[in-house]
């Protein structure tokens, strides 16, 4: 179901829910950004206080998201948001958090940070990351009740047939290209046949591209991480494609994650897959659907299915 996140109906709700929950005047309410899951807004109060307060678009997401935020705040160094309330009614639901400072790294003019100062970026963006996936449990699955052996098990089940089935559904009304569908059949009949090669199960973050990391934007020093999203157990791999999203490349955050950590020998064929079908499958959660990703990750996909066919 999705929830009503426009403007109108959230600056008047949000000044109530903030002096109900803190106890405080809301004196300014900013839009500073949003992505598939929802809007996020920074409010100043009457006594000199930042917080921030996110809208979430689908019903549910904002219980399970404040969950994986107080997990991965155990395991990590790295400033993460603190949860201060939860709201929900019939047609919104909202988080209050402790405000974290910086810029995103979405803003393109971090990419013209000098070279050392992005890998010194990317190395601490890639520590916390193997922070989390030092945590790990005995089986794959949600993080409050993960409940299968096999990662591969996992995936076809939970992910890979309902975002076909649902995609599927979507082409034969005309509202997703059947030639894109193909090609998403194409690439899945390569994963599936390809040798399992899971490791352990761990904790991942789910949505750690560049809209997530916040950093100081005269140094590009890490601040904190924010937004995760699909926080669950699973192959430490499957939390690699979205450090590839938007322009992620341009830090080598993908590059320095291999680096530090030996993956399988098909990992650069099953990120760029786990990428086309996350962005696909937006189509059917009622998250912000963006095309340019899409088209992005699909032309990445072909690469790597080209090269793997080529070698193999």
């Amino acid at each position: 179901m999705n929830l009503n996140v426009s403007d109108k109906h959230l600056n008047n709700l949000i000044k109530t829910v903030v002096a109900e929950k803190l106890g405080t005047s809301v004196v300014k309410l900013k839009f500073i950004g949003g992505g598939s899951n929802g809007k996020v807004y920074c409010i100043e109060t009457n006594d000199n206080r930042r917080f921030a307060v996110k809208a979430f678009r689908i019903k549910g997401a904002m219980q399970k998201e404040s969950k994986q935020m107080i997990e991965l705040s155990k395991h990590t160094k790295t400033k993460m948001p603190e949860v201060l309330f939860l709201y929900e009614d019939n047609e919104t639901a909202l988080m209050g958090m402790t405000f974290i400072e910086g810029k995103n790294v979405l803003n393109p003019l971090f990419v013209f940070k000098s070279k050392a100062q992005k890998q010194k970026f990317a190395n601490d963006v890639i520590d916390t990351m193997l922070e989390w996936h030092s945590v790990t449990v005995d089986k794959f699955g949600d993080m409050e009740n993960p409940a299968y052996d096999n990662w591969r098990d996992y995936y076809i089940i939970e992910k890979q047939k309902p975002f076909l089935d649902g995609l599927s559904k979507l082409a034969d009304s005309g509202k997703f290209s059947k030639k894109t569908l193909a090609f998403l059949k194409e690439a899945t009949e390569i994963y599936n046949n390809l040798p399992d090669e899971s490791g352990k199960p761990v904790l991942i973050h789910g949505d750690l591209n560049i809209m997530n990391i916040m950093a100081d934007p005269k140094s590009l020093e890490l601040i904190g991480i924010i937004d995760p999203s699909g926080s669950i157990y699973t192959d430490r791999e499957y939390d690699l494609f979205q450090l590839r999203n938007m322009w992620g490349d341009a830090y080598c955050l993908y590059e320095t994650y291999k680096q530090k950590c030996k993956l399988s020998e098909y990992a650069d064929f099953r990120v760029a897959y786990y990428a086309s079908m996350h962005e696909a499958s937006m189509r059917l959660k009622g998250g912000l659907i963006m095309p340019l990703w899409e088209d992005l990750n699909n032309v990445r996909l072909k690469k790597e299915m080209k090269k793997l066919k080529e070698k193999m």
